[in-house]
């Protein structure tokens, strides 16, 4: 769902809007969700293994921009042969059942010599994990994800799933409060990034994301109240 906030004669967006005269743009950097997932499996992998890669639904602009990121990452190690993405599709709309068919395929046209999922989100990793159960290969195949779900992050402490993305959304929260009250007042807002949606280049706030694996998940998603550590067991 796109949110957006009128302000004045501005519109400020929470999620992109395509092809439409957007003023301000506040969300984190997907382009950089995308170069962590990517850094993170390739760095565990110890630079080359066999990989499957699951975008997201292909209406929607962020996994673009999330694959945008991978691809920023991957590209030279693909092109030398370090790294060999064995299957690769997108899930529509997102749905895990979408993700486990594409894991599923690429397992029964592959056999199990496979190293890593780049999964884009953690429903899509959900999905993957699914698939790798089924094959007695959870646990031994790297699986990304992005959102840091309650679901994933107990995927992760109990070993299933590798990393996820963690979005503080307080942090953004805060940053957009701080722009409307500036744009507001006719303050000037410094937005560093543009994001192309089509109509234009928009001027952007982007904010950090975190890699989460089972080694930082106490003090970043527990530590900030994202999820109680009792919750993770």
């Amino acid at each position: 769902m796109n949110r957006r906030r009128q302000v004045g004669d501005w519109m400020i967006t929470r999620a992109m809007i395509t092809d439409a005269d957007v003023d301000v743009y506040l969300s984190f950097d997907n382009v950089r969700v995308g170069e962590l997932q990517a850094e993170y499996l390739v760095k565990k992998l110890g630079g080359r293994g066999k990989i499957i890669r699951i975008y997201g639904s292909p209406t929607d602009n962020n996994a673009k921009l999330f694959k945008k990121g991978q691809d920023k990452v991957l590209a030279p190690l693909i092109q030398s042969g370090a790294i060999r993405v064995v299957h690769e599709d997108w899930a529509q709309d997102w749905k895990p059942e979408n993700a486990k068919k594409i894991v599923n395929a690429a397992l029964t046209a592959q056999g199990p010599d496979v190293q890593g999922v780049l999964a884009s989100n953690d429903g899509t990793a959900g999905g993957a994990v699914q698939a790798l159960t089924e094959e007695g290969l959870a646990g031994k195949v790297l699986v990304t994800g992005q959102d840091a779900e309650l679901a994933a992050c107990q995927r992760i402490m109990r070993g299933t799933q590798t990393m996820t993305i963690y979005k503080p959304l307080q942090q953004l929260a805060d940053r957009a409060a701080q722009v409307a009250v500036a744009i507001a007042r006719r303050q000037v807002v410094v937005a560093r990034d543009t994001v192309n949606n089509r109509f234009k280049e928009v001027p952007s706030v982007l904010e950090n994301v975190i890699a989460v694996d089972k080694e930082n998940m106490m003090e970043t998603v527990v530590k900030d109240g994202f999820h109680r550590a009792d919750q993770l067991k």
